[in-house]
């Protein structure tokens, strides 16, 4: 069986909405996270849609009911201000079931013409690698406060100094940006330095804008 994990961002304080939306679709529930909008006038660049308050929500589904729970969070927003948030989905290329012995392995046919990009930087660094991203194409993003959870004592963690306050921004551009934006993010002074920060890609499917048409 293939999934598929489902991203939304909308205005602070309306993720349970969406995720009770998701419900109605079949998805069986889903995560809220508090993160911060970049600020930013360029449309495609929906994550950094003002710089307020963002609700991050991720919701796991089985690949069909995708497209019911889909239409659900749609159309719990069609009546919010234009503008109001943003939707895609990337594949969940390997699902671990509580309770289960093993992993299981999902399958990925469908091509993106976007890209997800995640860079986790030490506190404080997000609107420089913002910054940067920005002169590459990248228009506004995501900011969520998170820490590390190697133990003390321990030097690295995924070979990163260990520092507890992370800053983890989400980027979303298309497919022919991403390369760039990964160059202009690599060359802050700030990266410089070995395991000063990480990132990662994901192929986005089913970009759609949240709000009135």
């Amino acid at each position: 069986m293939s999934y598929k994990l489902t991203f939304g961002i909308v205005p602070h304080n309306q993720g349970d909405e969406i995720v009770k939306a998701a419900s109605l679709g079949g998805a069986a529930g889903g995560t809220v996270l508090m993160g911060t909008g970049t600020a930013s006038n360029n449309i495609l660049s929906l994550l950094g849609f003002g710089s307020s308050g963002k609700d991050v929500v991720l919701i796991l589904v089985p690949e069909e009911i995708k497209d019911r729970v889909l239409s659900e969070m749609i159309k719990s927003t069609s009546e919010k201000k234009k503008h109001y948030g943003v939707l895609w989905t990337i594949d969940a290329s390997r699902l671990i079931k509580a309770g289960t012995e093993y992993g299981e392995k999902t399958d990925m046919k469908e091509k993106a013409d976007h890209q997800m990009i995640a860079l986790i930087v030490n506190k404080g660094y997000a609107e420089d690698a913002m910054a940067a991203a920005r002169t590459a194409g990248a228009g506004g993003g995501t900011v969520i406060n998170a820490h590390g959870t190697a133990k003390e004592g321990d030097a690295k963690f995924f070979g990163m100094n260990i520092v507890p306050e992370k800053d983890l921004l989400i980027v979303l551009v298309p497919n022919e940006k991403c390369d760039a934006v990964l160059e202009a993010v690599k060359k802050l002074e700030c990266l410089q330095t070995p395991g000063s920060g990480i990132a990662f890609c994901a192929d986005a499917h089913d970009f759609t804008l949240l709000g009135a048409k």
